[in-house]
């Protein structure tokens, strides 16, 4: 793993493009209406009779301050007295998914994400943590990844040594950068020093695992500002790091309409933050994951993927993609089985469906063999940079070859050019081609037209 990236110019002019992210696949872009709260509590008792393990991710939509670059279903507001409502219906919720699992599901993982989950008061969360206890088996040996997101403009040491007494384990700061005047263009002012505390308490706290989020490509931006920015957070010592690149689409977010284009820095520019940030990283000790994450050595990720047991899913690269992935609250995602559903993205409509005593579930996907395929491609070639051709075979009785014809002209270029290995037997990702792994995924995916690329998805790089 050495040799797990390395920087080539070429190729990257070559096959950066717009693409999915693949947190699944299929993708959210092709969840329809047809599915709903009854195909859920469907997947739900299957769940149950295998005795499943669980992954719970909770959302929490509230922020008190608006960042102009982000993307996320948010409701912006000072009125605390808005969370209320919102936990009263997450209660309920709970409890009706809580009704159709078996007690023995124990839950492996918990996310609690946002918006700022600290937008919440420390009575709520005991509330909230109080709640999902009386209706899953989370379990009390701290043995379990129990992660929250954390704004450190909204957090303190009583609010960290709260959330390690009611079992959290993990957290994840958002920085994007430190460099006061990109924080003003983002209108995210937030100091060195507030973060420093919140990364000592961790420390002190023993929260096991610490991951620190940046953004390449945000207003203002320069090379060598950025590479400041880096340095600092590597000093933190985060075990984990997500270096993300600002994908700018004010006609879908509006949020982003109030950052001008023209302070945005040069797609020059951006490559050399990304490459900067690459070789300090790098030099740091940090190992690539792939798709935007670093992480230590030692780090669960890294050893999951030396391992061959890591995965990929809503909640990213994750160790425990074996778990159903049941998501609460407003625009949550769940994954179980072969089942995709999302909940209503609307705040007053969530609240309203739960009040009446039923689930938000609007959306979603049921996967076919076809999916199922092809999710198991993509997840290998994303999580572990190489494929081989006969566990796909004997798994879905399919000659590979035969199997995606349409693709091999492309992947014979991708050979050629350098990005993969391509064998009879396998695909093999090259060092430089695996900041392009989503090209590479692309070919694999049914779905996608080349309409919706610059419509829907970031550019890779």
């Amino acid at each position: 793993m050495l040799d797990a990236i390395q920087w080539d110019a070429d190729l990257i002019h070559r096959y950066d493009q717009a693409g999915p992210r693949y947190t699944s696949y299929p993708t959210a872009v092709q969840f329809h209406g047809d599915i709903g709260p009854f195909d859920l509590l469907h997947a739900l008792r299957d769940s149950r009779k295998g005795l499943r393990p669980l992954s719970l991710y909770v959302h929490v939509p509230f922020c008190a301050h608006i960042c102009y670059y982000c993307a996320c279903n948010k409701v912006i507001t000072k009125d605390r007295g808005r969370a209320q409502p919102y936990l009263q219906a997450l209660e309920h919720e709970i409890g009706i998914i809580g009704r159709h699992l078996d007690p023995r599901q124990r839950v492996e993982q918990l996310h609690l994400g946002g918006g700022t989950p600290t937008f919440l008061s420390h009575d709520e969360l005991r509330q909230l943590m109080a709640r999902l206890r009386s209706h899953f088996q989370l379990l009390d040996d701290d043995s379990g990844d129990y992660s929250i997101e954390i704004d450190p403009r909204e957090a303190d040491w009583s609010t960290m040594g709260l959330l390690r007494e009611l079992g959290f384990n993990r957290v994840s700061l958002g920085v994007q950068d430190l460099d006061p005047t990109v924080q003003r263009a983002i209108n995210r002012l937030q100091s060195l020093e507030e973060t420093r505390a919140i990364v000592e308490a961790a420390r002190t706290l023993q929260f096991r695992s610490l991951n620190i989020d940046l953004i390449y490509g945000l207003p203002l931006q320069t090379p060598a500002h950025f590479a400041q920015t880096v340095e600092e957070v590597i000093a933190l010592q985060p075990d984990r790091l997500s270096l993300f690149n600002y994908a700018h689409l004010p006609e879908r977010f509006m949020p982003q309409r109030r950052i001008s284009a023209e302070d945005l820095p040069s797609p020059t520019h951006k490559l050399a933050m990304l490459q900067g940030s690459i070789e300090q990283l790098s030099a740091a000790g940090y190992r690539y994951i792939g798709m935007d994450h670093f992480a230590l050595p030692d780090d669960e990720l890294a050893m999951a993927q030396e391992d061959g047991s890591l995965q990929r899913n809503f909640q990213g690269y994750t160790t425990h993609g074996h778990c159903d992935l049941i998501g609460l609250g407003v625009s949550a995602i769940s994954q179980i089985g072969d089942l995709y559903c999302q909940n209503g993205s609307d705040l007053g409509n969530y609240q309203s469906s739960l009040a009446s005593g039923q689930l938000a579930t609007q959306r979603g996907l049921q996967c076919d063999v076809d999916d199922r395929l092809r999710r198991a491609v993509i997840q290998q070639l994303i999580c572990h940079f190489e494929l081989a051709f006969a566990p796909i075979e004997r798994a879905f009785a399919i000659d590979f070859h035969t199997y995606f014809a349409e693709a091999w002209t492309q992947l014979q270029g991708m050979h050629r050019d350098g990005l993969i290995v391509l064998s009879p037997e396998a695909i093999r990702v090259r060092p430089g081609g695996r900041l392009l792994i989503r090209a590479l995924c692309m070919l694999f995916d049914r779905y996608l037209t080349p309409q919706q690329r610059p419509q829907r998805y970031s550019r890779i790089i």
